[in-house]
């Protein structure tokens, strides 16, 4: 079994030949040597959840499953090429997530706000509106910007209803999402160091959850919603 302190090549080898070989019949017969892999990602990503819980309240940890949903999907591959896991950061008084993507030449951790509600998306937006100078020195801060480079999310292509499309701040006002990602090489993740790392990289971001936390847990008077 792969060591569980790393990432081993072993587990991307067999993610390569899953690749290759994306069919029921060559997945079943080689279903214990991915259960064995699946395993090891699984401790691997443990190991994270334990480090963030020395730095960040984590309400769970959910590994994703191998299995493609096709149902709605043009690609009826079976299987998915990478191990994934998620983690979500303590209900409503923190928000937000942590996310880690384990593909050979594709790998990367994500953070962030992803898929918020509808209403805070409108939160967010009007903190924008009214003032976004703190959130733009937060995500500009050169420890975070560093480590994780620019915001990133898809966009509206027009201002939202409601909204000044002349507003200063629109680029950000328009954003449907609040997410930074991070890449890495295949060499980076293999090697004994890429878990602290993750860490370090998890570590980069807690300035900007520190303010979505705060827009997220009070009205625009500054005054407690919770």
């Amino acid at each position: 079994m792969p060591d569980n302190n790393t990432v081993s090549k072993a587990t991307f080898d067999f993610l390569k030949e899953l690749e290759k070989n994306n069919n029921k019949e060559w997945f079943e017969a080689n279903k214990a040597t991915f259960k064995s892999h699946e395993t090891a990602a699984k401790s691997f990503f443990e190991m994270i959840s334990d480090k963030l819980s020395h730095h960040d309240e984590i309400e769970k940890m959910k590994m994703f499953r191998i299995y493609r949903d096709v149902r709605f999907s043009k690609d009826k591959t079976p299987y998915k090429t990478h191990l994934a896991a998620s983690f979500s950061r303590l209900g409503a008084q923190l928000r937000g997530g942590y996310y880690i993507h384990l593909k050979p030449g594709g790998s990367f951790l994500a953070t962030g706000f992803w898929d918020p509600n509808k209403e805070d998306l409108f939160r967010i937006r009007k903190e924008l509106e009214m003032d976004a100078e703190e959130f733009r020195k937060t995500i500009n801060q050169k420890s975070l910007k560093s480590v994780w480079g620019e915001i990133q999310g898809d966009a509206l292509k027009t201002m939202p209803k409601g909204f000044d499309k002349e507003h200063p701040d629109i680029d950000l006002i328009k954003l449907k999402q609040f997410i930074f990602v991070r890449n890495f090489t295949d060499k980076e993740v293999l090697s004994g160091s890429f878990l602290e790392e993750v860490d370090k990289s998890y570590r980069a971001i807690r300035p900007y959850f520190d303010l979505m936390s705060n827009i997220l847990t009070t009205d625009l008077n500054g005054e407690s919603v919770l």
